[in-house]
């Protein structure tokens, strides 16, 4: 973090790819422990819930990396201004033993304390739909 809690770009590099990496890591309390208090998880995928604040998003977290198993993110392009964060994704994963590849964007915004506020996540979960049948 920079002087007086003025995030700069480094230091809002480093709190997404360590989000990225606990994800990775199937790691549910480190995930929880990157997101603010009131932080704002919101999907734009119709098979995705959105979440508001980290204990409700903590509690949702189990569930989600059990039915996403094997869940991966790798990192395509990170690009940050500020305390601003656009991720280009590919994400893999196993539901009922099927493997799924869908390409997807987060978008975060990291608040003063080095903490993510708000992601929204942009994902085609038709694509998914339509792997998980074949």
């Amino acid at each position: 973090m920079g002087r007086g809690g003025v995030l700069t770009a480094s230091s809002t590099r480093a709190v997404v790819v360590g989000y990225l990496e606990a994800l990775n890591a199937h790691d549910a309390d480190r995930v929880a422990a990157c997101v603010a208090d009131d932080f704002v998880n919101e999907h734009t995928a119709v098979l995705a819930h959105s979440r508001r604040g980290r204990a409700e998003y903590r509690a949702a977290l189990d569930g989600f990396l059990s039915e996403f198993a094997e869940l991966r993110y790798e990192l395509e392009e990170l690009i940050v201004d500020g305390a601003n964060a656009a991720v280009a994704y590919r994400m893999s994963f196993r539901r009922g033993g099927k493997p799924v590849r869908v390409r997807g964007v987060f978008r975060f915004r990291v608040d003063g304390e080095g903490l993510i506020a708000h992601r929204v996540d942009y994902w085609d979960s038709g694509e998914v739909t339509r792997q998980l049948a074949l």
